[in-house]
């Protein structure tokens, strides 16, 4: 009985050496390559350049105060949409008490002017009657008597200017009442009612009462990189597409390409710029981000393979091409040199080399032995 065990032990431990020995020869053998099959299609190919920008307003304005003061009332608001002379704000006029004294001086001293001449003039007018005084005499004592009237109604208006800012004879001229100066849309009004605002003038800017714009009217801008610029020129087609339009293109016709090249970070870009159609319906906000896709070549009807199928060596092209049956595990190919054209950075156009039909070498997909 022991004999039995022992013999039994024995195959047993000899059937465990030989499945490990197996189990370990299969596991080193190195997996089987296989290939998936490609076969060249006939496809249209465009090469394009892509620029990125952001779609703006070609006529952008800003609206500042011709007066300095405070503002009095705000009319409009952001979104809204102006006409030309459109009032945005009016503003309210704080008199420099040097000027509203030497206004106030002003009239005063005219009103005692006035009031002499007018006082002369009786004397001269009574004199005339009797004929004392000549014509030419009496003619001087009205032009005189006209010329204090009208200077004490300038320095009245003139004090209504340094304290109001305005004047009734002119009140439609008025540098209080802040006016579009074109018809578009109002993009930001960054003021509100009791903020202290600066004319514009040599020094300063003038503080900004709203931003108007032509929203019909926009303009792409953008950069593109000094490799792609020597292919654009103005009046190519370009295709806008927006991030925040979903599932919408917009026709662009390209205007501009700087003539001169500017530096972001160590890259060389250059502007270009290209006139937007927008179609009813459709309301495309300032500053929306946006690519611009132009397209510098396209065929039509070629032959054409997946670039990563393509090896590149020493200056020449080749191919894989299967040369066993598909059916069968064990796979052959033989390398063939073809010529390449038009390339859209996926496929290659296949100008000679292979036929529509022949099976390709693809990827590749590892299936271990069985």
């Amino acid at each position: 009985m022991k004999k039995i065990i022992k013999i039994l032990s024995g195959v047993l431990f000899a059937a465990l050496l030989l499945g490990a020995f197996w189990f370990l020869w299969q596991k080193s053998r190195p997996a089987k390559t296989h290939y998936d099959i490609v076969r060249p299609k006939v496809d249209t190919l465009r090469q394009h350049v892509i620029a990125t920008g952001k779609v703006e307003p070609r006529d952008e304005v800003l609206i500042k105060p011709q007066i300095s003061g405070i503002v009095a009332e705000v009319c409009k608001e952001a979104g809204q949409t102006v006409r030309k002379g459109d009032i945005i704000a009016t503003v309210k006029v704080v008199p420099e008490m040097g000027q509203l004294s030497s206004a106030e001086s002003r009239v005063t001293v005219a009103e005692i002017t006035l009031a002499q001449t007018r006082r002369e003039h009786n004397r001269t007018e009574t004199l005339h009657e009797r004929g004392v005084v000549s014509d030419e005499e009496y003619e001087q004592s009205r032009a005189a008597l006209a010329k204090a009237e009208e200077e004490l109604r300038n320095a009245r208006e003139n004090m209504e200017i340094v304290k109001n800012g305005i004047t009734q004879r002119y009140k439609e001229l008025s540098n209080t009442q802040i006016r579009s100066t074109i018809d578009g849309m109002i993009l930001d009004v960054p003021i509100k009612a009791g903020n202290s605002v600066i004319q514009a003038n040599t020094f300063n800017d003038g503080t900004t009462i709203a931003t108007v714009a032509d929203m019909t009217n926009m303009q792409f801008q953008g950069k593109v990189d000094e490799t792609d610029v020597g292919k654009l020129h103005a009046g190519m087609p370009v295709k806008l597409t927006i991030g925040a339009l979903q599932d919408v293109e917009l026709d662009a016709e390209l205007e501009y390409v700087a003539p001169k090249a500017s530096e972001d970070n160590g890259v060389i870009t250059f502007e270009v710029k290209a006139a937007v159609n927008i179609p009813e319906g459709i309301f495309v906000r300032a500053g929306y981000s946006a690519n611009a896709s132009v397209t510098t070549e396209s065929r039509e009807g070629v032959l054409t393979l997946p670039e990563s199928v393509l090896e590149f060596d020493e200056g020449k092209t080749y191919v894989q091409v299967l040369t066993s049956p598909e059916e069968e595990e064990e796979q052959t190919f033989e390398r063939r040199e073809v010529s390449i054209g038009l390339s859209d950075g996926i496929n290659m156009e296949i100008t000679e080399g292979v036929a529509e039909d022949d099976p390709i070498r693809g990827p590749k997909q590892e299936k271990p032995k069985k």
